[in-house]
């Protein structure tokens, strides 16, 4: 008998954080707190504190970087089982700041890192067999040629296991220009099922309008594309229609992480079979939770604050932890 899956896959690469004390900036912060980030593996605990099973795919160096990272995803669910410990490349690390009202100044340590080595050779079919989704962020193949093609085989895989594929272009321009990103990424966010992109990603990508771009994707194939605006505010396409999510207004303690709050929270009412609207609202909502505490992902919630907050709304209060 075949053990059942994991709902959700992701692969990427989850770095050490360390974050600078509140509202000081790196250049003058003293004291640090030590935290895990990383598009894929932010989105991994997202949905696994949602109640969802959740594996995440990577490489991490076998140093105590690597080891607080396994540690840290699997005291949140995550399944590491098939992660890879990299004897002869370092842990990816970031540093950054936090300020509500400034832009944050974010360090990245990952030339030559473990997660950059990620081979195709190294993602087996048994990581996937049984999943309903693959979530992969442009971040990924933005790592290394090898790193891209591991990215266009778990498409692959996806596909032949049946399952879905979600993806989020997360453009960090550190990893590459424009045309770069469009070549590398740009693949990946024809082939999804689901597109969860900012409108100047979307853009960048296509060299189109984001509506307009939106729409291309549709024809092509994609069932729906979520597009995350400039204030805020996001809609969904489909088909069938189109939705439109307002912003909700909260205290912004620290707004890193919020885009993959956003995901996490989509990609769980989805899988829960509510209807793109509604999965607008609950990712609208996890995102607000999530930019009211720091790190990545200290406000991701579980399924019932997730739930108090969504009550609050709709009441016309605040989406906070009660």
């Amino acid at each position: 008998m075949v053990a059942k899956g994991p709902e959700v896959v992701t692969c990427g690469e989850a770095m050490l954080l360390l974050l600078a004390e509140p509202g000081v900036p790196l250049d003058r912060a003293v004291h640090f707190r030590r935290s895990v980030a990383g598009a894929e593996s932010n989105v991994a605990v997202g949905l696994a504190r949602l109640g969802h099973g959740v594996r995440w795919l990577g490489r991490v160096g076998a140093d105590p970087a690597g080891e607080a990272v396994l540690r840290e995803l699997r005291a949140d669910c995550v399944d590491v089982a098939h992660a890879i410990v990299d004897d002869h490349a370092p842990t990816g690390l970031m540093m950054r700041d936090s300020h509500a009202y400034r832009a944050i100044d974010v360090q990245y340590y990952r030339m030559g890192s473990a997660a950059s080595r990620l081979t195709p050779e190294q993602i087996r079919p048994e990581a996937l067999e049984g999943t309903q989704l693959l979530h992969l962020s442009g971040i990924t193949p933005m790592l290394s040629p090898t790193a891209a093609a591991a990215s266009r085989r778990l498409v692959e895989l996806a596909r032949a296991a049946g399952a879905k594929v979600s993806f989020d272009p997360n453009v960090r321009h550190k990893l590459g220009g424009a045309a770069q990103w469009a070549q590398t990424a740009g693949p990946l966010l024809r082939d999804a099922d689901i597109v969860l992109a900012g409108e100047e990603e979307l853009e960048l990508l296509t060299a189109q309008p984001a509506d307009e771009a939106a729409r291309e994707l549709l024809r092509g194939g994609a069932d729906e594309v979520v597009i995350k605006r400039a204030d805020h505010s996001s809609t969904v396409l489909t088909a069938d229609g189109g939705w439109d999510q307002s912003p909700h207004a909260v205290p912004v303690v620290d707004p890193i992480g919020a885009g993959d709050g956003f995901a996490a929270g989509y990609l769980s009412a989805r899988l829960r079979g509510l209807h793109e609207d509604q999965a607008l609202a609950e990712a609208a909502c996890v995102a607000a939770l999530v930019v009211q505490a720091a790190t990545d992902t200290d406000g991701l919630p579980t399924a019932a604050a997730r739930d108090r907050a969504l009550a609050e709304l709709s009441k016309g209060g605040d989406a906070v932890y009660r």
